[in-house]
């Protein structure tokens, strides 16, 4: 048992709407530790506003509030549970603790007398006021870069005064490093101290000496009540200071640090952890070394909870620090928990690594036009992939493949950059694809010691990526039928993908592909094990590589699989890739779902996916997980190593989708809907000729794939018209416009940002009122379980609009017509499986704006609105074990529930806001209200056409 006996119940404080600088990795860990108490026995009560999560799944707590998180819903909470022992708030992130304290402060813990675990306040208190982390660390004897504390405009002034340029400004008590920023020159001083210090709750900012250059570090630590420590992880930044290292790309471990200097940070990171309080919990800790042979360390921060580098240190490392963290909250020693990867090493015992992970941000600029794309100190990506090799260049290969942003992998794709001042701003401003620019600057001959005194990056990570170059220029004097295995085999080794070796010879992937099988250079799956295979792994948590073959004693040659293949019956769930605007941790909730669904139903359950922040690549979810790209060759090389019964790929979002084609083209069955049925609701002429021969209604529509196309369709239609291109998620690039100058600039634009697409033009339907209905069809059976009505009108999407459940002034006229569309479209397409619908509705008229065959972002919310596990069913549907018929459906909702999207302008200050029918949300909370008569509905309401821009 727990060493505190008297903990018997617990409450977990989740992390609210996914925001830039605070998303799912906080699910991730709130959900482990959900798991590791309940392990225990402890009863868990979780208030989240989040409906798109696992984490407020019924499932994974004894009772889950979708509440707002504030104090007055946690008194509610506290009133209906007397009994709750104690809080644990590090699990969700700086909205978490700024709760808890803000409750502590106002004597709530007191009032109801219950404990604050996992930390200790005053150690947050100390973490968060920079000016008495700053005293304190002189005082402990750990260096800290010249810095001030500022809460007027004149006293920041002063500071700049002393220190002088280049400077940096952080704000007090915020999270992702809002309104933190570095000044090169005085005269952008007064706008951005102005900035910190509004965004600061207590209007607080601090003022460094900026350490341009320098390189920076990450260690994630784990203390228990018995003050063991260990360090589970150390991470590399390989951009040097002064970019967020939510936005750095980052490596583990780490790669160019002497021992010596990283025995002196462990030592570090170890004393600063004892000195700012005595909590059992996790740490992170960061540190800024200077890259000369010195190697001065600077601490930067310390964070006393689990951060967003835990999760990925986690993944990395195969060892659950959520998980163990939970449980030393509880009074448990680490020598008294299991490993639980190998099963039998104890949670003392430090990873080892004998493989490299690479990290790289995924950002979402294209839905913030007119945004400062530079990086900085103030974080910008929405989500990020990860990637494990055998070597840094392999991991770095595998991270860009895994980004779906078009690209193959470093070079060798035909899409890098050639004008040579291009290429020196994007290393110069820190660009989102710089990690692209350094490869195009090598290729067109700019000299490593000039890209190193732009960017600062260490020499060690730029000769890697003058080693790739050199073996791109090796192949390129070969064809497919003189390349050598050898050679070959490098490049598979170096990471580099079919495509781009195809590229490289001048012919197909396939070909690539089939001189791969002749060579028998084949991918091994490996272990991650935590310890370097010095025990043996009881987890199947795989990655994949290319090895030199050995050979035994009988002459036989090989290389080693770890990997085993069952004779069970199995399926493939394909996840959904890094976390977007349009495509978040909604379809996380799906595939976890589908996956525990196909477990229930007999099959062994097989789990592909990159994204290191969410819970369908935690290492127990699936009986086999694959840590993979999303990546057709990827799976294809798992598919044809595991033969699967099939592949789920309707639970994954557009990524998933993406690939059904190919999955279908090489004969491989997919679970649920068909590809032709996938394909049918996406290629609108087909699709509209099936609502003619159902007599649905659509709005007026064509086709075009040029200008003049385009133009000649604007004649048929009447403006307002809607452009959007085809097979494409979240809106992307869709536009109301309203003549044909408009009509004109966005056609073009769209053909140069996507070639050879094929534009869709409806007349837009002009103060229509939007709803959409998801479904479950068994190809002969549907049920309805949601129609939504939206509170902004049509031509906002469908993301960014606040919307109800059940709709709340649709006639029974439309409700019907909505109720017989759905279910004759689910039919048409043969769905087997979930549907989503959207529609249009004008003077008593359902019209119909798209289907999709697919999982939705609205899905988990009906889910917990109903409280109902739709996607469980629709799983059991998909395999065939059930029909719609064999399920008894008993929705409970009283009032009304009402999804609200959440946005992170306050990250790009100068960009419109305005929205349209592109999504620019990047998450949601659920609300619910009695009736309509509530305050909060009438506010929505009247502000409902506030925002539509055309």
């Amino acid at each position: 048992m727990p060493k505190d006996s008297t903990l018997k119940s617990i409450l977990i404080i989740g992390s609210g709407p996914i925001i830039i600088g605070q998303a799912c990795e906080f699910d991730y860990s709130g959900t482990q530790a959900l798991r590791s108490l309940r392990e225990d026995g402890i009863e868990t009560i979780l208030i989240n506003s989040n409906p798109a999560t696992i984490m407020t799944d019924p499932t994974m707590a004894d009772h889950v509030y979708l509440l707002p998180l504030n104090t007055k819903s946690l008194v509610k909470i506290l009133k209906e549970h007397p009994h709750i022992d104690a809080v644990l708030p590090t699990m969700g992130g700086q909205t978490a603790l700024n709760l808890c304290i803000e409750a502590d402060e106002k004597g709530i813990w007191k009032d109801f007398d219950v404990k604050i675990i996992g930390v200790d306040i005053d150690a947050i208190n100390i973490t968060e006021d920079r000016e008495k982390f700053r005293e304190l660390m002189l005082k402990i004897g750990v260096g800290m870069a010249p810095q001030a504390t500022a809460n007027s405009y004149l006293k920041g002034k002063e500071i700049a005064q002393e220190f002088g340029f280049p400077l940096v400004i952080r704000a007090s008590y915020t999270l992702g490093g809002d309104g933190a920023s570095i000044v090169h020159d005085e005269k952008d001083f007064d706008e951005l101290l102005t900035r910190g210090l509004e965004v600061s709750p207590i209007h607080e900012v601090m003022i460094d000496k900026a350490l341009i250059g320098w390189k920076e570090y990450e260690l994630e630590l784990l203390r228990d009540k018995n003050d063991n420590v260990v360090i589970i992880c150390t991470i590399e930044n390989m951009d040097p200071m002064g970019i967020h290292t939510g936005d750095s790309i980052t490596v583990a471990p780490a790669m160019t640090l002497s021992d010596k200097t990283y025995q002196r940070m462990r030592d570090m990171a170890i004393h600063m952890m004892r000195s700012i309080g005595d909590f059992a919990g996790g740490c992170n800790v960061q540190f800024a070394v200077s890259p000369d042979e010195k190697e001065d360390i600077i601490a930067i921060e310390i964070n006393p909870r689990v951060s967003r580098s835990s999760a990925l240190a986690s993944k990395a490392t195969g060892y659950p620090i959520a998980k163990i963290a939970a449980k030393l909250a509880l009074g448990y020693h680490l020598d008294e928990l299991n490993n639980q990867i190998t099963g039998s090493t104890s949670a003392l015992f430090e990873p080892t690594l004998d493989y490299v992970v690479v990290k790289i941000p995924r950002w979402n600029f294209d839905k913030f036009e007119g945004s400062d794309r530079t990086l900085g100190l103030q974080m910008k990506a929405v989500g990020e992939v990860m990637a494990i090799g055998r070597s840094f260049q392999e991991a770095l290969h595998k991270a860009t493949q895994s980004l779906e942003i078009k690209r193959n992998g470093l070079g060798a794709d035909g899409k890098g950059y050639t004008d040579y001042h291009q290429i020196i701003d994007k290393l110069t401003n820190a660009s989102w694809d710089r990690v692209f620019a350094i490869y195009d600057a090598i290729n067109m001959g700019i000299p490593l010691s000039r890209i190193h005194e732009i960017t600062k990056i260490d020499m060690w990570f730029l000769k890697q990526y003058e080693e790739l170059h050199q073996i791109e220029q090796q192949i390129s004097t070969f064809n497919i039928n003189t390349i050598e295995r050898d050679l070959l085999l490098e490049a598979k080794q170096k990471g580099y993908g079919d495509r781009q070796i195809a590229h490289m010879l001048k012919c197909l992937e396939s070909e690539v592909y089939n001189k791969r099988v002749e060579f028998n250079i084949n991918r091994v799956y490996k272990l991650v094990d935590t310890c370097a295979a010095e025990f043996k792994a009881e987890t199947p948590y795989y990655y994949s590589t290319f090895e030199n073959e050995v050979e035994n004693a009988d002459g036989e040659r090989y290389s080693v699989n770890e990997s085993v293949v069952s004779d069970k019956k199995k399926i493939i769930v394909l996840g959904s890739g890094p976390n977007r605007i349009g495509q978040g941790i909604e379809f996380d909730y799906c595939c976890v779902h589908g996956v525990l669904a196909s477990a229930e139903c007999g099959y062994e359950t097989i789990m592909i996916n990159c994204n290191p922040e969410t819970v369908s690549t935690d290492f127990d979810i699936a009986d086999k997980l694959y840590f993979e790209p999303v990546f057709w060759e990827h799976i294809y090389d798992i598919i044809r190593h595991e033969k699967p019964e099939g592949v789920i790929v309707q639970l994954g979002g557009q990524t998933a989708l993406k690939l059904a084609e190919k999955l279908d083209r090489y004969g491989i069955k997919i679970i649920g809907t068909t590809y032709k049925s996938l394909d049918l609701a996406e290629d609108r002429g087909s699709f509209s000729t099936l609502l003619k021969e159902n007599n649905i209604p659509y709005p007026e529509f064509d086709v075009a794939s040029t200008a003049d196309e385009a133009l000649a369709v604007a004649d048929k239609l009447d403006f307002p018209i809607l452009v959007r291109p085809s097979y494409v998620l979240g809106g992307q690039g869709m536009k109301i416009v309203i003549n044909k100058k408009e009509l004109e600039e966005h056609v073009v634009d769209l053909l140069r940002k996507i070639p050879n697409n094929k534009l869709l033009l409806d007349h837009y339907l002009d103060g229509a009122i939007e709803a959409e209905a998801d479904a479950i069809c068994d190809g002969e059976n549907v049920y309805i379980i949601g129609i939504m009505e939206h509170i902004e009108p049509c031509g906002i999407h469908s993301g960014d609009s606040n919307a109800t459940l059940p709709p709340f002034n649709l006639g029974e006229l439309v409700m019907q017509q909505i109720k017989d569309h759905t279910k004759k479209i689910a039919l048409a397409l043969n769905t087997v499986g979930l549907i989503n619908i959207q529609f249009a509705i004008k003077d008593e008229v359902v019209y119909i704006i798209e289907a999709n065959p697919r999982a939705s972002r609205t899905v988990p919310f009906i889910a917990k609105a109903y409280g109902e596990p739709y996607v469980n069913y629709a799983t059991k549907v998909m395999l065939g074990e059930k029909k719609v018929t064999d399920f008894d459906f008993n929705p409970q909702l009283e009032g009304f529930a009402i999804k609200q999207p959440v946005f992170s302008f306050n990250k790009f200050p100068n960009v419109n806001k305005q929205l349209g029918p592109e999504m620019k949300s990047t998450g949601e909370s659920i609300l619910f209200i009695d009736s309509l008569k509530d305050d909060q509905f009438y506010d929505l309401y009247a502000r409902r056409r506030m925002y539509l821009s055309k």
